[in-house]
């Protein structure tokens, strides 16, 4: 079927190897915060928090709303997810400071796009990856608003030479089609089998 042709095309174009399609970017948020929770209670491991970042916009839903920590979209959905921790963006020593044995993942959009239009540093991005890396984190993209070619590149992550563990991605994939995508290792959606 066609799905499943063009799932197989991402994977060959990407670093993943399970695509789940959604209707939006919200949805496909919401898939990959699945992925990683699932991850971990695979695991066993007390892994449960996310670092995201100040300044994002992830979506409407309540885990997008709880993981971007925004007053002006969250005012009178409270009390939020407790597992965010929202830090300053592209800051390595914030970074550092909030990166502990509980946290599961790192959650970035590699440009920001709420408000005006704010990159990570590539070097950031790098950083990130290593960070991950070294201590055991799934690194989760939003390339809801920066993917599908919008940067130059089919993926923004390219540009830094890096591979995520899962992505989201909408917008540009479906060209004005209401469609959404979660993309992952193989490694990183074992639990969601």
């Amino acid at each position: 079927n066609t799905q499943e042709i063009f799932a197989k095309e991402l994977c060959k174009k990407t670093f993943a190897d399970k695509v789940f399609f959604t209707n939006s970017g919200a949805e496909a948020i919401e898939c990959g915060l699945k992925v990683v929770k699932s991850y971990w209670n695979l695991k066993n491991k007390n892994k449960k928090n996310i670092i995201t970042f100040k300044g994002a916009f992830h979506g409407r839903t309540f885990a997008a709303l709880s993981a971007q920590k925004n007053k002006k979209y969250s005012e009178g959905f409270t009390p939020l997810l407790s597992c965010f921790r929202n830090i300053p963006f592209n800051d390595d020593q914030a970074l550092n400071k909030n990166i502990n044995k509980e946290t599961a993942a790192i959650l970035i959009e590699p440009i920001q796009g709420e408000g005006g239009i704010k990159p990570a540093t590539l070097q950031f991005l790098k950083y990130i990856r290593d960070v991950c890396d070294k201590n055991n984190i799934l690194l989760f993209l939003d390339e809801v608003q920066s993917g599908f070619g919008r940067s130059g590149k089919l993926y923004s992550y390219e540009w830094a030479k890096i591979k995520p563990d899962i992505l989201a991605t909408a917008k540009g994939i479906g060209s004005g089609f209401p469609l959404g995508a979660c993309l992952a290792t193989t490694e990183a959606s074992r639990g969601m089998i």
